[in-house]
């Protein structure tokens, strides 16, 4: 089967902006759906990753499990949404060791902040998103999509 790559970029200006891109983005993801997010401290992939959740219905309050590692939230349809942070994480085997893997399931949607720390155990069909602060406010996003 043919792979489609697709790369979008967006420009966002406040936090506001960033949430309803991540809205928009969702719309689109089927349940299995990784999302790879990377960028700076404070960059915004928690802002994005808010609206990335309304997009998929989750109706709680979205907070970066940096300590935790893992969020699991409601979604539409009976589905699943797992949020996970990465930050503290040194190598990607301690991904591995730590059972990532089982997040990555099935039955709903993956968002990985910090996703450059899994190296190869991040799907290779994963919706790779890289955030760059562009300003005070201003954030350059870039999307690339892999389909079948």
């Amino acid at each position: 089967m043919k792979t489609v790559t697709t790369t979008s970029n967006h420009v966002t200006h406040s936090v506001e902006e960033t949430v309803a891109l991540g809205e928009r983005l969702a719309n689109g993801w089927p349940p299995g759906t990784v999302v790879a997010l990377s960028g700076d401290l404070g960059a915004g992939k928690t802002a994005l990753t808010k609206g990335i959740a309304r997009g998929l219905g989750v109706t709680d309050t979205i907070t970066s499990p940096t300590f935790t590692l893992v969020n699991e939230h409601a979604a539409r349809d009976g589905q699943r949404l797992y949020h996970v942070d990465l930050y503290r994480l040194d190598r990607p085997q301690q991904a591995v060791e730590i059972g990532i893997e089982e997040e990555l399931a099935p039955d709903g949607w993956t968002i990985i902040e910090w996703a450059e720390k899994l190296g190869d155990v991040l799907p290779a069909d994963a919706v790779r998103i890289r955030i760059e602060i562009a300003g005070e406010n201003e954030r350059k996003i870039g999307v690339t999509e892999s389909r079948h």
